[in-house]
Parts: structure tokens; C-alpha cells; sequence
């Protein structure tokens, strides 16, 4: 398992718009769409990486927890499915079924919005206020693959209840690591 961490976009930053496909109703969304009336979690992941897998469970919790909070949460797959067959766009929806994601699940065919995000790995987390500008690059929490620590969603989860609550959100961000986005 190849460790990349994420580049860390500049808090401030205004979301890159997109209009992808969701692969779970086949029809192309954008972030106007989707975003959230409180803020808007973007991430990057996709099917087959262990990171991703170890943490599913808490991503589909998230939104549940925060949907309703005003906070969506919009999950990107950027991967070469040529070289990565396994995250084609009907795995990705099945992916999504198996995992009850209430999130849509869209496919960054060229790779463009991965760029424009500056995602570097998956996943790769991205949280906005409702004015579209970046407050929080990092990570889900400290849990690896194999490192025992439970999955909490703890650094996330302080992000988008201060978000939430209109607090400061701390600046002192720890990258989020995992595999390395596969670019064609």
C-alpha cells in the first residue's frame, strides 16, 4: 500500500466548481447542485483503496449526521479506470449500495476536478463554508489500516461542528494519507 499524503489546499480557497456524473442516478450534477446550505464535505475516494475501504462505515455516518445539519457531503472518484477497472462507474455505484451512501458518488472522467482540488490521494477531504470558501484540509482521523486505532472521524467531525456551530476552526491541520490518486 502506497502512503501519499494530501497536498493542502490553502484554507480560503474557493471550491472548483464541476459538473460530473453520479454514477448512483446516472445524470451529471454540479457543485451548485449539490452543495449544502451550511457548508459541503468533498472527497476523494474511490473503490478499491484500502484506505478508503477501512473508513466506509464512517464516511455513510457522516453524512447521516450532518445532512441533516445543512452539511452535504459529495464523494468524488478521480482514478484511471483503465489501469483501475475496479473503479468503472457501475462499480462505483454498487460501491455506493453496498456502503448505504446517502452521498452522491461522481466520476471525474478527466481527471480535471482532481486537479483543480489538488487532490492527491484517497481519500482526500475538502470542507466548505456555505459561502464555498475552504475550512478544512485534513484528515478523517488518526486510524490506518493496521494501525489499531479506531475509526472516530475525530479531526473531521471537529471541523464541521464548529462549522456548524459558526466556530473558529482551527488552522493546525494534519494531512490526510492514503493511496496515491492513480493518474492516467
Amino acid at each position: 500500500m502506497a502512503r501519499t499524503e494530501s497536498n493542502m489546499l490553502p484554507l480560503g480557497t474557493t471550491a472548483p466548481d464541476f459538473y460530473l456524473l453520479d454514477t448512483l442516478d446516472n445524470t451529471k450534477k454540479s457543485l451548485q447542485d449539490l452543495r449544502g446550505i451550511n457548508g459541503t464535505l468533498v472527497f476523494f475516494i474511490c473503490n478499491h483503496c484500502p484506505f478508503v475501504i477501512h473508513i466506509n462505515s464512517e464516511l455513510a455516518q457522516l453524512a447521516k449526521d450532518y445532512i441533516s445539519k445543512g452539511i452535504n457531503c459529495i464523494a468524488i472518484s478521480s482514478n484511471d479506470i483503465v489501469n483501475y477497472p475496479q473503479d468503472r462507474p457501475e462499480l462505483m455505484k454498487q460501491n455506493a449500495i453496498d456502503n448505504d451512501f446517502i452521498f452522491p458518488y461522481l466520476y471525474d472522467e478527466t481527471q480535471n476536478v482532481a486537479k483543480a482540488y489538488d487532490a492527491a490521494c484517497t481519500p482526500d477531504f475538502f470542507l466548505f463554508n456555505n459561502q464555498l470558501k475552504l475550512v478544512y484540509t485534513g484528515q478523517l482521523d488518526d486510524s490506518r489500516p493496521g494501525n489499531n486505532i479506531p475509526v472516530t472521524g475525530k479531526d473531521i467531525r471537529t471541523a464541521l461542528n464548529a462549522l456548524v456551530k459558526n466556530e473558529t476552526i482551527s488552522t493546525n491541520q494534519k494531512p490526510s494519507m492514503g493511496c496515491g490518486i492513480k493518474w492516467k
